[in-house]
């Protein structure tokens, strides 16, 4: 899994999937939930403006993940 090397690198990674544990079972790091299967980082069917809420949450969740020490973390978005 290319977060497993970048994160051996140095370069800190986060993985933003619905399968979480695949990414988990190959050694993601740290790890945030999407939103669904077929738009993880958002909801396609949303109006704009809830669309935009969606992708904000999943972003943040993701950006305050980097900021934990690596080590098989799992987050979700808030709703």
């Amino acid at each position: 899994m290319i977060t497993t090397e970048l994160e051996r690198a140095g370069i800190p990674t986060v993985q933003v999937c619905t399968m979480t544990p695949v990414a988990e079972m190959v050694g993601s790091n740290r790890i945030v939930t999407g939103s669904g299967i077929v738009h993880p980082l958002g909801n396609a069917e949303a109006a704009p403006e809830e669309e935009h809420t969606v992708r904000r949450r999943i972003l943040e969740s993701a950006l305050k993940s980097l900021t934990q020490p690596g080590g098989s973390r799992r987050s979700g978005h808030p709703e």
